[in-house]
């Protein structure tokens, strides 16, 4: 789960509510004093949200991009159906199209984790020509998750299937107490904030993502080929997925290659001047 270190959004951010094709999604937007150079849109994972995104919404406007973080359909404050189908991982795809749309102008599309699953989805099903001017896989892999992430998730979705999000999040806080690994323990507000977040999860979305975590298929050599400047991202350490598989998967992409130094599994979170810095570094080399 990616935790924000804080919540207050800087002056160049607020909340809003993106209206698109396929209905409105909660987002956080932040604007440029200048000139838009182009947007940004970034996806986050699975248990996430907008708020992962806090911390790069300000150098990232400060070098003249909008930045549009988004809750993912069956997230925090977007909401969905009550219905697995309406999360598979085709249906996220085309949100992200409708976003892309909706938010126009030049994008930079970025997806944390999950998110990366839901990116690439979208990118291989979009049409000629692509509506992006780059993707930035961000903290995500080649295929399901390594084999003990993955028994762990597969644990998530035993007890959603008998227990509700209330009783499955004390669970989660009592062995997140008892391992002890947590090095900088979130603020009352952060805490807080994470709670209600789980809570506000549609518990089919919870499912499906889960579903697709333990199963998604090797697409690199699809999303290799098509024509877009790609950027993998992450910390030295991941827990979701080995940092090597994310290299091997970078170079069979023939993308950018990033390692923040001293981050985990989210980056954006735990060194954002660093990640803020990969990314506008990467940016300017498409000319937008």
């Amino acid at each position: 789960m990616s935790t924000p270190r804080f919540l207050t959004l800087p002056r160049c951010a607020r909340a809003v509510r993106l209206e698109t094709a396929r209905g409105g999604f909660a987002a956080l937007e932040a604007l440029p004093a200048g000139p838009v150079r182009a947007t940004a849109l970034l996806v986050p994972g699975f248990t996430g949200s907008k708020e992962d995104f806090i911390a790069l919404l300000e150098p990232l406007s400060t070098a003249g991009y909008r930045v549009v973080a988004v809750d993912q359909r069956g997230q925090h404050e977007t909401g969905g159906p009550a219905d697995e189908a309406a999360y598979a991982l085709p249906e996220l795809g085309r949100d992200v199209l409708a976003l892309t749309e909706a938010v126009g102008g030049p994008v930079h599309l970025l997806g944390h984790s999950f998110g990366g699953y839901v990116v690439r989805q979208a990118v291989l099903a979009a049409g000629e020509p692509l509506p992006w001017r780059s993707l930035t896989l961000l903290s995500t892999g080649p295929a399901a998750l390594e084999p003990a992430e993955a028994a762990r998730t597969k644990l998530l979705l035993d007890a959603l299937a008998v227990m509700d999000l209330e009783a499955i999040w004390q669970v989660m806080k009592e062995l997140e107490e008892g391992a002890g690994d947590q090095a900088v323990p979130p603020s009352t507000e952060v805490a807080d904030f994470l709670h209600r977040r789980w809570l506000a999860n549609v518990p089919q979305s919870l499912a499906a993502m889960g579903r697709q975590l333990i199963r998604e298929p090797d697409r690199v050599a699809e999303l290799a080929a098509v024509p877009l400047p790609k950027l993998v991202l992450s910390g030295v350490r991941d827990y979701a997925w080995p940092v090597a598989w994310q290299s091997a998967m970078a170079e069979r992409l023939g993308a950018r290659r990033v390692v923040v130094p001293d981050a985990g599994h989210s980056p954006n979170a735990e060194r954002p001047a660093e990640t803020a810095g990969a990314l506008l570094d990467f940016w300017s080399t498409t000319g937008a």
